[in-house]
């Protein structure tokens, strides 16, 4: 495939996903204003992120990580289709299978207690919805995944304000709505997407079951992990900072979920991004380490010039929420840093993706997870609340770290580390201002943030140039 038609494919789906996940991160970003006024202040949204977050931990302990195996192997020309969607069907059956006869153990989490029920139905059917929206990508039926997004979206909105607003059912509503939707969701893919042919329960294949599982096994510790130094965090907050400054340690876990808000720009991007680049990085076989290295500059230049614009704005914005929210704004830089060095991450576990090396996605993503436990303990302690999002930050760059240097062994990615050294250290002093002088920041820290913009600018007005060609091509051949 030509350089021209490579970057051309990749760009339709990433346009593609753009438009499934605009509708769903909307509303994600819409919602979490919406939440500080219909839930009954930090406390209950607290509890009500950690439920969320239990759910998350038990997602792919279920699911025993097979969306990894249902995309990879689907993608692969020689596996029967059939085969991989009921091999993946029974790997739910037989997690969430387990996981009932787990339930007292379930029980035993804080808080998880009275939503048992509610945890359980939410865990079964994000994992059938998983399945099928993984396996309908795996066929190329990228339209069919952005209208899914759409609609879903409009169904937890209808959920919100069904069982949040109409009927007042707090955490419980907001389990409801999660849960509905992705039931809903999976129905649609399911008949939309034309799955119930390859439901063929004699396609099962004890030895293609055997390859997928231990292919998408070593990413259920992988996946653990990464939770581990994302959502942890709200759980050691909730615990070591209860009576700080007055609040209860539920109080400073909503403003911790809270603080996740902006950041979330930052997470958009990456898995719009992400999802279709690893159908590129599959498929594409000719001169990977040039494309390779190409798409990452581009990708890297528009994940720091968002990190540099989401904390210069980052106390305005806080002013969307209800006002005893507007503390958050101290867990946003760090958190901004983590959400970038997550997008960097899922970017080199690509290679591990196309070479099939998931033990050594779990390998970096487990050393990171140990760092983010230990730092956890110390910072918090030592800086309050906010230690917990620079343990965050600090454990996701060292994963970064231990994935740029392991993969060079499979494909040799030119990360330009002065470049990238540089940008990290403008985006580190422009938190140091943030932190030092709140109240002057907003013309503090304009300053580095245009530095950034300009260092990167030559990438990201390249990026933005194919995607003018996409949508004005007559406007595109004028410029050039």
């Amino acid at each position: 495939m030509s350089d021209n038609k490579r970057y051309s494919t990749l760009m339709n789906n990433t346009i593609l996903f753009a438009i499934s996940n605009f509708s769903s991160k909307l509303l994600s970003l819409i919602s979490q204003p919406y939440l500080s006024y219909v839930l009954d202040g930090p406390d209950v949204m607290g509890v009500t992120k950690l439920m969320q977050q239990v759910a998350n931990l038990l997602i792919p302990v279920v699911s025993l990580g097979v969306s990894y195996a249902i995309i990879r192997f689907g993608l692969d020309k020689t596996q029967d289709k059939s085969s991989v969607f009921v091999n993946g069907l029974a790997t739910i059956g037989v997690g969430f299978a387990g996981m009932v006869l787990c339930w007292p153990l379930v029980a035993m989490i804080p808080n998880a207690g009275e939503y048992m029920a509610l945890l359980y139905l939410c865990v079964l059917m994000s994992c059938l919805r998983t399945l099928c929206t993984q396996f309908i990508r795996a066929r190329m039926l990228n339209r069919l995944v952005a209208i899914d997004g759409v609609l879903t979206m409009a169904e937890l909105l209808g959920g919100y304000v069904l069982f949040l607003n109409v009927m007042n059912l707090g955490a419980v509503g907001y389990l409801l709505a999660m849960a509905l939707s992705d039931a809903l969701s999976t129905v649609f893919v399911f008949v939309a997407g034309g799955c119930a042919k390859y439901l063929d329960f004699k396609k099962f294949s004890a030895k293609l079951w055997t390859s997928m599982l231990r292919y998408c096994v070593p990413m259920i510790p992988a996946s653990i992990s990464f939770w581990i130094i994302n959502a942890s965090d709200m759980f050691f907050v909730q615990y070591m900072c209860d009576g700080m400054d007055g609040r209860s340690g539920n109080a400073w876990a909503g403003l911790l979920s809270t603080g996740y808000y902006l950041p979330q720009i930052l997470t958009i991007v990456g898995q719009i991004f992400y999802e279709a680049w690893q159908l590129s990085a599959v498929s594409e076989e000719t001169d990977r380490q040039a494309f390779f290295s190409r798409v990452f500059r581009v990708y890297a230049s528009v994940l720091f010039c968002c990190a540099a614009g989401i904390i210069w704005l980052c106390r305005p914005l806080m002013l969307v929420f209800q006002q005893s929210y507007f503390d958050a704004w101290q867990f946003v830089p760090f958190l901004v840093l983590s959400s970038m060095c997550t997008c960097l991450n899922q970017f080199t576990n690509s290679v591990y993706v196309v070479f099939k090396r998931s033990v050594s996605s779990l390998y970096t993503m487990l050393a990171g997870a140990v760092l983010n436990v230990i730092l956890n303990y110390f910072f918090i302690d030592l800086f309050g609340p906010v230690g917990a999002a620079l343990a965050s930050f600090l454990s996701l760059f060292l994963v970064f770290l231990l994935r740029a240097y392991s993969t060079r062994g499979l494909l040799e990615i030119d990360f330009r580390p002065a470049w990238m050294t540089l940008n990290f250290a403008i985006v580190l002093g422009e938190t140091a201002l943030l932190y030092l002088f709140p109240e002057e920041s907003f013309l503090l820290c304009l300053i580095p943030t245009v530095a950034v913009i300009a260092i990167n600018f030559r990438d990201v007005w390249q990026m933005f140039m194919m995607l003018v060609g996409r949508f004005f091509p007559r406007l595109a051949k004028g410029r050039k």
